[in-house]
């Protein structure tokens, strides 16, 4: 299957609308350094923008940055190839970054960027790393929801007592790399015999964490598969206001991984050094600092600590794992989430 087939498909299940913000500093201000980069970045920028400016604020080096979602900005560089003008791509996710490995995109990173992570949060062979961490839970109505009611399972959701009660972020790239792990291991029968029962037990499509977060806090549905810190976010903002909680599915239960979000240096830059300044900048204390206590996600750099309001780190995490041809799997996982319809309830 070539990307254009691939790309017509995620068109369709991510309307993701891409924006250019241009980051800029003056030359004269850093003593004439021209140096620039581009930088597709799959985080919004809400998110990792704040950490852009630091970086453009301390070195002088402006950043050229195109906001979207991961696997449209990885679509995109595919067909760009070794003419594209990226130096760096940040994903919510590893999986689009192993599909661009896959296809030979991606530079290994300097070793004093991969020494800031643990092995298990960069890739086998040093082409991307890790730089923060999202637990995948259950957010629920703490108003219409009694915590006896909260399930052990991400199985259990397929049962009547939910019916009409879940929403699922079928388009949403760390959605697709979990359902990939979760395909993975449990096998594709029962991961499509899951969605199916997903679709069939009326769950409700949303393209967002964050829209679901709020939905469920306005009772417009009453639970909601997640990463963590969008509810972390809203309370925090929202107050009592907020009728919404985050639920840890149990111990082991797939229902709970942590996806990571990764960082990469493409391989057609002119621009790597500093590309790898970039990314150690990202991977500094005082900047995964910032992504813990102000985003409230896990920091991986090492000996950075997680805000405290955050649980413990999910042992359970998406990051370096062995996967025989990723790009296959990633477009087996599309294939599968279309075809359930989940993308139409």
């Amino acid at each position: 299957m070539n990307t254009r087939s691939i790309s017509s498909r995620l068109v369709r299940s991510a309307a993701a609308v891409l924006i250019l913000v241009v980051l800029t500093a003056s030359a004269t201000a850093c003593g004439g350094d021209p140096d620039s980069l581009t930088v597709y970045s799959g985080r919004s920028e809400k998110l990792i923008g704040p950490i852009f400016e630091a970086f453009t604020a301390e070195t002088g080096i402006a950043l050229d940055v195109r906001y979207g979602s991961s696997n449209d900005l990885a679509l995109l560089l595919a067909e760009e190839g070794d003419k594209s003008p990226a130096d760096v791509f940040l994903s919510r996710s590893p999986g689009p970054a192993g599909y661009l490995d896959d296809l030979g995109m991606l530079s290994e990173l300097d070793n004093d960027v991969l020494a800031r992570v643990a092995s298990g949060d960069r890739s086998p062979d040093g082409t991307w790393v890790g730089f923060a961490g999202r637990g995948r839970v259950l957010v629920y109505n703490i108003d219409e929801v009694a915590t006896g009611d909260l399930p052990d399972s991400v199985f259990d959701l397929t049962g009547p007592e939910y019916a009409g009660r879940v929403a699922v972020p079928g388009s949403n790239s760390s959605f697709q790399d979990w359902f990939t792990l979760f395909r993975l291991r449990n096998g594709d029968d029962v991961a499509i015999e899951w969605l199916d029962a997903m679709v069939t037990n009326d769950s409700r499509f949303y393209p967002k964490n964050g829209a679901i977060v709020e939905a469920v806090g306005r009772n417009e549905i009453q639970f909601g598969l997640v990463n963590h810190y969008y509810n972390f976010q809203k309370v925090v903002a929202n107050g009592d206001a907020q009728r919404s909680a985050n639920h840890g599915f149990a111990a082991g239960d797939d229902g709970g991984l942590m996806i990571i979000a990764t960082a990469t240096v493409i391989d057609s830059s002119e621009e790597k050094d500093t590309a790898n300044r970039l990314l150690t900048h990202i991977l500094s204390d005082a900047q995964q600092a910032y992504l813990t206590n102000k985003v409230y996600e896990y920091p991986l750099a090492l000996g950075v600590m997680p805000a405290d309001v955050l649980p413990p780190v999910p042992a359970d995490r998406v990051g370096a794992v062995e996967i025989d041809d990723v790009a296959a799997e990633f477009t087996r996982t599309i294939e599968i989430i279309e075809a359930s319809g989940i993308l139409d309830q």
